[in-house]
């Protein structure tokens, strides 16, 4: 039986909601992370990060495959019983809270500095929360739908960066290849973070069609990202000096500035503003699977309504504490620490614990 039948997802929203979520707010300080923590050879941990990512997908499908209508909830009721389900539930719902409300406040920072410096964080929060409600009232299929129509909207945009890096690059910067290997190695903490988003597969699985495909559609995800990060990395890497580029807390929208057309000036405040709709895929399934692990947690409303209430009480935190740079750095800490346990380290306990599992209640059956 099919139980999300009428909310189901593509093959081609499923790539594109887990690749919105991935390029979202990293991208644009990524490459000033890694020039600091492993040089000019920083694109070495990008692809180091993208096996480990690309390996932990694969897993998490592993394991929803032996469920494929049912989400980390369901399967943790099944494993461990049903009061283990609903605690399962409730970190579910900590996490999910922490990463979209850490997302949506490093966006609402970055509109601050780059476009409404004067406009008070809550005023931001109530207008992102307006297309967020319209978008996810509506279930996964929407919000996947929107995700792919944002990737085809900026698609054009890399054309900024080819017209900064016509005005200015040195491939110099580059070299030597290779050099310091074990201190970029080391740096693939930073990108394993930066590939965090594939873990909502435990909840979107049983939405995707085309289940069969799933490992492909979550690999391609992974790489698509990777390009991204590569693409924007190296740009940063050939245009500023390694010195240089460690000054810059945001350098993919520092080098714009050197892009001007008579009839325009500021390119890179455009480019943030197209970027908006990379920056909402982020956090829209994120609060969206908010609201949907509220929904099973007590089994009964709809998850619009939760969805409401999040978005309303997000309003009032921002209200009476001020978001700052200092206070979201903390909590991203946070964040990329429960992420890469969330989404690393568990799905391998799960995968293991179904194999044993199995074996048991085989030799039981028989």
């Amino acid at each position: 039986m099919r139980k999300y039948i009428n909310n189901e997802i593509t093959l081609m929203q499923y790539i594109f909601l887990i690749h919105g979520i991935q390029i979202g707010t990293g991208v644009l300080q990524l490459p000033q992370i890694l020039a600091e923590k492993a040089g000019m050879n920083g694109w070495i941990p990008l692809i180091c990060g993208w096996a480990l990512s690309s390996a932990a997908s694969l897993i998490i499908i592993q394991v929803m495959k032996k469920h494929p209508q049912a989400t980390l909830m369901d399967i943790m009721t099944t494993y461990f019983g049903k009061w283990i389900g609903k605690v399962s539930s409730i970190l579910l719902l900590i996490y999910f809270s922490i990463v979209s409300f850490t997302l949506i406040q490093k966006s609402i920072l970055f509109i601050q500095v780059w476009l409404l410096p004067g406009v008070p964080s809550y005023i931001i929060m109530f207008l992102f929360s307006v297309p967020t409600y319209i978008i996810a009232r509506n279930g996964i299929r929407i919000i996947g739908r929107y995700a792919e129509l944002a990737f085809f909207l900026v698609l054009w945009m890399p054309l900024f960066y080819i017209i900064a890096l016509n005005q200015n690059h040195h491939w110099v910067h580059l070299l030597p290849l290779f050099k310091n290997i074990q201190q970029s190695l080391m740096a693939t903490q930073s990108t394993i973070v930066s590939f965090l988003g594939f873990e909502v597969t435990f909840l979107f699985y049983p939405f995707l069609k085309e289940k069969k495909a799933a490992p492909l559609g979550i690999i391609i995800a992974n790489s698509l990202s990777l390009l991204v990060f590569l693409f924007v990395t190296i740009a940063c890497f050939v245009f500023f000096s390694p010195d240089e580029i460690t000054h810059y807390y945001e350098p993919t929208l520092s080098m714009l500035k050197v892009v001007e057309f008579r009839f325009i000036e500021r390119m890179e405040i455009i480019f943030l503003a197209f970027y908006l709709f990379i920056l909402s895929t982020t956090w829209i399934p994120y609060i969206y699977s908010l609201a949907f692990c509220t929904t099973w947690l007590f089994n009964k409303g709809k998850s619009k309504n939760y969805l409401l209430l999040y978005l309303l009480f997000f309003i009032l935190i921002m209200y009476f504490v001020v978001p700052t740079f200092p206070r979201n750095d903390s909590l991203m800490v946070f964040y990329q620490k429960i992420g890469t346990l969330f989404s690393y380290a568990f799905p391998v306990f799960l995968l293991i614990y179904s194999f044993i599992y199995y074996r048991i209640r085989g030799r039981i059956t028989k």
